[in-house]
């Protein structure tokens, strides 16, 4: 019997065979196992003919396609099964409808078949679309599981040589690779040792899930996996099939709309449980893959001195234009990186007490263990046990016997980090507490050599006296994460805009009666700047007079002197967001200075380049800056870190003009260190989408501008994207492995720059999409109204999902608004204006000239940047669906504007499909002529049909919400226009949800009208299912 049968969906199966009258309360009722149901034994089923979740262990193929197919039925059938239980066979009924119809428009995509959807999805009642929208939401997420339980596997297999992998994207695929081409190995080991890459974790408001969800998502990730890779017995699979069960249904009834938005120690605090669960564990375990590698070459071991990987992070410390980031949230921020850090390492160091028991050390070891016990309190065994049982020590609560000379150096510092924790504890408590970890004793951790000082003791000690094996064990893996993480996980870098900088110094100018700096010219301001930088004299007056903003600005500079001076090594660099000039730089090195930074403790600053005029100006101030001597001697080892924005110069000039600015930004960028001896750093400010120069992270690296890489870079991971690459431990390892061997592959074989022909196409192509994408977005005045009508994009801001706000500035338009919601309201209606637009008129322009076809064509096969710059557009183009984009306008626009302006849009887009078709020598978007690539002599899946494929599973969910989306945000600003103009009929509006399920989510809503709170429910709710559709927030 299918899923569907059995008695009546509101009664528990267990129920029917007690007798009438002796039901117990449900509060005490005993349920069955799932798998005695009807439910139960179809699970079984499907899993017993099931090739990869049958618990039979893992096989020696993998097919990543059936593994997804197969694990969404899983859970698709026990998501229904749930909803059946919950809310009734019909509503389930209703919602099967609605799937069986968008499947066949998935397949047809005829206006004919979306008639029929939108007609069905019209005859439900609120309540029950609502719920209808809430299922296929919990389905899009789920289906999301499946396929990064898939891609971990796959990844799995692919290292077991199970399955072709593809061109080499490991890191011991890249030395394998390099040393068969007759490189040097010594030269490979001496570039990787020396290469760095720093992963950033931002803030960026691009995750529309609530962390409660995604730690059941987490569970449920894990459970799968167990499934997949172990063989279990029958109680062993029943029990992951009801915890995925019971993560599904606590997912079904967890109310998936944030209520309030987020504080940045929130975003802090949620950024860390991935070092938590993943990251920290995943950092040796992959540098132990590495030492493999090299041990298999016949090299050593990565030195232990430095990490070839770092981290950093933005929560807490990016203020540009988030007025919630303010000095004490920085400061919290820190602190709440260093308590997690501690209480990692205080565990770790427990675990090193049980394994290091040997008696034997080296003489210079037993000098330091001797000088230990001659200095440590005299106390009874008795009084030391009490101390340490208070303390919760997991053992090794009395004295620790000389004869065990690691365990008690060990048991030192495992002391010294607990009462470091318990003071770290003490001020995130209560921030009006003072941090001391610098009283004049050693009783603390203070710094990171406090941490690995002694155990690079023990490590050393024990090569020494030939416990090899036990060195390079559990402690090698400590001793790497102390280099990785230090002592705060994550440097935390503050960022802010130039703007905000030039406030502060014109307020100073201004109230020592020199004037206003900022109607200086640039080269007063530099002379003034350098004057100060190099002069002695204190410049900011004590009772300053100036506004909140600039105090918050001065008061931004004085934490980072205090935290630096407090929590050394905690901060990474500041970054100055809209930077156009060289005395925006100047200003910050000054303003470090002035509130309390020294030489040795100011951060290192990072002018960030946006905008395309920006980009294509950043050679010239570098020049500039560089030609300042006073700057150049503050420059640690004669190091430049420079960032360059992908989202607002897409959002400034359209993403190709954007992508070929950044990459002439990044050669002129190159030379102009070069030419000064200056040792440069590009740090990629790259979103999760296209739009915001997302994409996969290896040939996004392989495709820069040969000599720009040089073994160091810092990229920035958002949002959404941070869960897809750490939220589970085999895509942890994968994230690593394709960063470390993307920046060692191009550090050692940079790509070929393109030939000169191809420059001047390119150049051509930019200003042509520039300039169509500005007269569309900037100069026509039908723009502003269009984008505001046929997307959500005032809707956004009620997400709730980030704690800074969607504007800079409260001004209406384009311009003040963020690339975030940009992207994100383009997404949601299904255009993808920002990735495509102005494309046609460039491609147009090429292809009228005479043979110019085949230059972009050759282009297309033999140049990494504008390969996979078109094969990014042309997936973004597949995620466009213009049977949708016409009917949100047909709902929403006005009819002058749809027949105006949208139809002049939806044509381009049609065009811009044909010629990246043509280009790219396609018959349809995602399809290769062939079907099949070869690799190493191995038949791979093409990639392109993989994606195609995995689209359509996608849409039979998305196009509903994307139906209900449209009518429901004209209901929603209906409501608002009656709100606006005290319209009486809006008190009239009236909801009696017969659900209760319906019923009970009112109460979470503020609102004291039932229909507009149902309305706007059900407007978010389809704007999340959206996002985690297309796996696309912004």
């Amino acid at each position: 019997m299918g899923i569907f049968g059995g008695g009546d969906g509101n009664k528990n199966d267990d129920a029917e065979t007690a007798p009438i009258g002796k039901m117990p309360p449900r509060s005490r009722r005993l349920s069955q196992s799932m798998i005695n149901t009807e439910t139960g034994k179809f699970m079984s089923k499907l899993i017993n003919e099931s090739s990869y979740l049958s618990g039979t262990g893992e096989t020696n193929t993998f097919d990543t396609a059936e593994a997804v197919a197969e694990s969404d039925e899983l859970m698709r059938e026990m998501f229904f099964s749930i909803v059946k239980e919950t809310a009734g066979e019909e509503m389930v009924t209703k919602i099967m409808d609605v799937y069986k119809i968008s499947e066949t428009f998935s397949e047809s995509h005829s206006s004919e078949d979306f008639d029929k959807l939108k007609t069905t999805l019209d005859a439900l009642k609120l309540d029950e679309t609502l719920m209808l929208s809430s299922a296929y939401s919990n389905l899009l997420n789920l289906h999301n599981i499946s396929e990064h339980v898939a891609t971990s596997m796959e990844e799995r297999h692919a290292r077991l040589d199970d399955i072709p992998r593809g061109p080499a994207k490991t890191t011991n695929g890249a030395i394998k690779g390099m040393v068969a081409n007759g490189m040097d190995p010594n030269a490979i080991y001496d570039a990787l040792c020396n290469q760095h890459v720093d992963l950033v974790l931002t803030a960026h408001p691009t995750q529309a899930l609530r962390q409660s969800l995604l730690k059941n998502f987490v569970k449920i990730r894990k459970n799968l996996i167990n499934l997949q890779r172990f063989r279990l017995s029958r109680f062993e699979r029943e029990e992951i099939l009801e915890s995925i069960r019971c993560c599904i249904h606590s997912a079904w009834r967890t109310d998936e709309i944030r209520r309030s938005p987020p504080t940045p120690q929130d975003e802090m605090r949620r950024g860390l449980t991935h070092f938590t669960n993943t990251i920290f564990a995943g950092v040796p375990q992959f540098m132990r893959r590495v030492d493999t590698s090299l041990l298999n070459h016949g090299l050593n071991r990565l030195p232990l001195e430095r990490s070839i990987i770092t981290f950093g992070s933005w929560m807490g410390g990016d203020r540009d234009g988030n007025p919630y980031v303010t000095a004490t949230c920085t400061r919290d921020s820190v602190y709440l990186a260093r308590l997690q850090a501690t209480t990692l390492y205080f565990k770790a160091i427990e675990q090193l007490i049980f394994d290091l028991a040997m008696w034997r050390c080296s003489s210079s070891f037993r000098k330091v263990v001797d000088e230990i016990v001659a200095n440590r309190p005299s106390e009874e065994d008795s009084v030391v046990f009490e101390i340490r049982r208070g303390r919760n020590y997991t053992d090794f609560w009395k004295t620790i016997p000389e004869n065990e000379p690691y365990r008690v150096l060990l048991g030192e510092l495992r002391d010294k980090l607990y009462l470091t924790m318990e003071q770290l504890q003490k001020v995130v408590a209560d921030p009006s507490i003072e941090l001391d970890l610098d009283d004049g004793s050693d009783r603390f951790i203070h710094s990171k050599e406090d941490l690995s000082g002694p155990l690079m003791h023990c490590y050393e000690s024990l090569m020494e006296c030939g416990d090899e094996q036990v060195a390079n064990g559990y402690l090698l893996d400590v001793i790497r994460q102390v280099q990785c993480f230090g002592l705060n996980l994550v440097k935390l870098d503050i960022r802010q805009e130039s703007d905000r900088h030039a406030d502060a110094v014109d307020a100073i100018t201004t109230h020592l009666g020199l004037g206003s700096y900022k109607e200086w010219s640039e080269e007063k301001k530099i002379e003034f700047l350098k004057s100060e930088i190099e002069g002695k004299r204190p410049l900011i007056p004590h009772q300053l007079e100036c506004s909140n903003d600039v105090r918050e600005v001065l008061d931004t500079f004085k934490m980072i002197a205090y935290i630096q001076k407090k929590v050394p090594g905690s901060l990474g660099t500041y970054v100055i967001s809209m930077a156009t000039s060289a005395s925006d730089v100047l200003a910050v090195v000054l303003l470090q200075r002035e509130c309390g930074g020294t030489l040795e403790t100011s951060l290192r600053v990072a002018p960030l380049f946006e905008r395309l005029d920006d980009l294509n100006d950043a050679p010239r101030v570098l020049r500039q800056l560089f030609s300042v001597e006073c700057y150049m001697k503050t420059l640690r080892n004669n190091e430049q870190e420079v960032m360059i924005g992908y989202s607002d110069s897409g959002k400034d000039a359209g993403r190709l003009a954007a992508a070929w600015g950044l990459y002439e930004g990044q050669e002129k960028a190159g030379e102009v260190a070069k030419e000064f001896g200056v040792n440069l750093t590009l740090f990629h400010g790259r979103g999760g989408t296209v739009g915001r120069g997302g994409g996969p992270a290896h040939i996004a690296i392989m495709s820069q501008p040969g000599g720009t890489v040089n073994g160091s870079i810092r990229v920035t991971i958002q949002g959404e994207v941070i869960e897809q690459d750490f939220g589970e431990r085999e895509n942890c390892f994968h994230t690593l492995d394709l960063y470390t061997a993307a920046v060692l592959e191009h550090t050692l074989k940079p790509p070929e720059g393109p030939k000169p022909e191809w420059r001047v196409v390119m150049k051509k192509m930019s200003d042509a999409s520039c300039k169509r994408y500005r007269s569309v977005v900037f100069e026509n005045p039908d723009f502003v109204p269009y984008f505001a009508q046929s997307t959500p994009s005032t809707e956004l801001g009620s997400l709730n999902i980030g704690s800074r706000p969607s504007k800079r500035k409260p001004n209406a338009g384009v311009t003040a608004l963020r690339a975030i919601p940009w992207i994100f309201a383009w997404t949601q209606s299904r255009f993808q204006l920002p990735v495509w637009l102005g494309m046609s008129a460039a491609f147009a322009e090429i292809k009228e000239q005479e043979g110019e076809l085949g230059t972009l064509r050759e282009m297309h096969k033999k140049w990494p940047f504008f390969r996979v710059t078109m094969d990014l557009i042309e997936m973004v183009l597949a995620k466009a669906d213009l049977n949708v984009v016409e009917y949100y306008e047909k709902t929403l626009v006005d009819e002058r504007l749809r027949n105006g302006l949208g139809k002049e849009l939806r044509n381009e887009l049609m065009a811009t499909i044909n010629h990246v078709l043509e280009i790219a020598d396609r018959r349809e978007l995602l399809v290769n002529p062939e079907s099949k690539i070869e690799v190493d002599g191995q038949q791979c899946p093409a990639q392109h049909q993989q994606l195609k494929n995995k689209l359509q599973m996608r849409s039979i969910y998305i196009t509903p919400l994307n139906v209900i989306q449209s009518a429901y945000l004209k209901k929603q600003r209906e409501i608002e226009e009656m709100e606006a103009s005290n319209d009486s009929s809006f008190d009239n509006l009236k909801y009696d949800p017969a659900l209760p399920w319906a019923q009970d989510m009112m109460k979470l809503h503020p609102s004291a009208n039932a229909f507009k709170s149902a309305v706007n429910d059900t407007l978010i709710i389809t704007i999340k299912g959206i996002a985690s559709g297309l796996q696309n927030t912004g």
